[in-house]
């Protein structure tokens, strides 16, 4: 798994983000967790994945850098608003997946 090396987190998921992070990579998928990741297709910036798509083997393969993590959907739209709103704020453009690259 390519985390991001300041991964964003959710107020709630903070305090279990290594733990998650370590199950993740072992492969062990519960909880109500979500990734913030790049969007697989290029025509797309960011993709929000429930922890539980990964025992699918072709989207862990295929997955690409996780740039947050969260606990529950709301949160996990929070985290990816907060994404969102930093790069615009940095660059004056919402190139979230040019910013990353």
């Amino acid at each position: 798994m390519n985390w991001y090396s300041e991964l964003y987190t959710g107020k709630n998921a903070e305090k279990k983000a290594k733990r998650r992070i370590k199950e993740i990579n072992n492969g062990i998928y519960r909880g109500n967790t979500y990734l913030i990741t790049l969007a697989v297709n290029p025509a797309d910036q960011l993709e929000i994945l429930s922890v539980h798509q990964l025992r699918f083997s072709y989207i862990r393969r295929n997955c690409p850098m996780i740039l947050g993590i969260a606990s529950g959907k709301e949160e996990a739209l929070e985290v990816f608003m907060e994404i969102v709103d930093q790069v615009y704020r940095e660059t004056g453009d919402v190139k979230v997946r040019d910013y990353f690259e």
